[in-house]
């Protein structure tokens, strides 16, 4: 507004009254929501300078703004990256992550077998259609891994630190070195674990993929992804893909998920202690025939996990191991609730045959050893005797 701003007409007035306000030395101490598309600045000379990248600012929004630019940093410090960069959804962060890897017609993917059913898919009908090859592994087996890399010699490895449904738990470093021995970068998907339990970076994983959905956010009301790199070199591809396909994070979306991150040591000690008193309950009941869950014992990979808190869910296989009888299950439950996500502060669970695998043939989900008794549970922050009792009774009903 200008000096004789009460002279103005009252549209006016309405349009442009207390807006632009300087903070001068004022520093607030949580992060706003800038929920604004666009920013100006005092003169032409300097709107140029930002644009060309001379001088340091935003814009407009899709190219950056300081809501987003505080979870970015967020998560680059917790992560130990040297850039991050947020998205509207998981899913957006991954196409990005794998763009920034240089594929193109003619490059291959080594992907780990137990991939989500979106990633498998956004390779196979996104990626495949342009002529990006991608061929899945057993990333347990080792020596398989090593041989299948060295001989497609991809330009990109694709795993998560802790695998959906069946909680498999990626040996970061050994992968990595198999990886980098190709010349390939190593991608790695840390939603189920978060950075709280494992750092892929620290391990050799070259790109680090969240699902802001869950664990980071936590409360199931905010979708989001971020995407961060150990290269600073990273950044030019991952901002680039997010101005051009257009796959940008809203700033309320980014302040919720901000916000949860300050909770995230104390939500996720809660649920994997949770976790794993649920899982040693349910390995004794005569109604499940198999309980998943990290063993510290028989898995030289749970080293990478911070210690003694492991995972926050757990997948039962039911002995009546049929679609019929998950579905009862699941039906009988009181508190806690049938949901298409996980890491949220409630219990939920998920049915993979019909919901994350559902793409799969069955015949593929048999061989990945993903049965239609299969129920996969996201442990949640309330009392574990509420939830262990819910599932007790809802056990009976099979």
């Amino acid at each position: 507004m200008t000096e004789k701003e009460n002279e103005l007409n009252i549209n006016t007035q309405l349009v442009h009254a207390g807006e632009r306000q300087s903070l001068d030395q004022v520093t607030p101490v949580a992060t706003p929501i800038y929920s604004t598309a666009t920013f100006t600045y005092g003169s032409m000379e300097e709107i140029d300078k930002v644009f060309s990248g001379e001088k340091a600012g935003y814009i407009y929004t899709r190219y950056g703004n300081p809501t987003i630019s505080g979870l970015e940093e967020a998560v680059r410090i917790i992560e130990g990256g040297a850039t991050a960069c947020a998205y509207s959804t998981g899913m957006a962060a991954l196409h990005a992550a794998l763009f920034a890897c240089d594929l193109k017609p003619g490059s291959t993917v080594v992907a780990s077998q137990d991939l989500y059913g979106a990633t498998n898919a956004l390779l196979t009908n996104i990626f495949g259609t342009f002529g990006v090859k991608s061929v899945f592994v057993d990333f347990s087996d080792h020596e398989l891994l090593r041989r299948t890399v060295k001989e497609n010699r991809p330009q990109a490895v694709v795993a998560e630190t802790i695998s959906n449904p069946l909680l498999k738990i990626c040996d970061i470093e050994a992968c990595a070195e198999i990886a980098h021995e190709a010349g390939a970068r190593f991608v790695v998907d840390n939603t189920f674990a978060s950075p709280y339990l494992c750092q892929p970076l620290k391990y050799g994983a070259d790109l680090v993929i969240h699902s802001a959905t869950k664990y980071l956010s936590g409360h199931a009301d905010a979708m989001g992804g971020l995407v961060v790199s150990r290269d600073e070199m990273d950044r030019l591809a991952l901002v680039s893909v997010m101005k051009l396909a257009g796959g940008v994070l809203g700033v309320w979306e980014a302040h919720e998920i901000m916000r949860g991150l300050k909770t995230l040591a104390l939500r996720i000690e809660r649920q994997c202690e949770n976790a794993r008193k649920l899982s040693l309950e349910l390995s004794k009941n005569e109604y499940i025939g198999r309980v998943f869950y990290p063993n510290v014992d028989l898995d030289p990979a749970t080293r990478l996990l911070r210690k003694p808190f492991l995972c926050a869910l757990v997948t039962i296989e039911l002995r009546d191991n049929t679609r019929a009888a998950a579905f009862r299950f699941m039906d009988s439950l009181k508190l806690c609730i049938r949901s298409t996500s996980l890491g949220d502060v409630f219990t939920s669970v998920l049915h993979p045959a019909t919901a994350s695998h559902r793409d799969l043939t069955p015949a593929r989900r048999k061989e990945l050893g993903i049965s239609d008794g299969l129920v996969r549970i996201s442990v949640g922050i309330e009392s574990i005797d509420d939830v262990l009792a819910d599932i007790k009774q809802a056990l009976k009903v099979v």
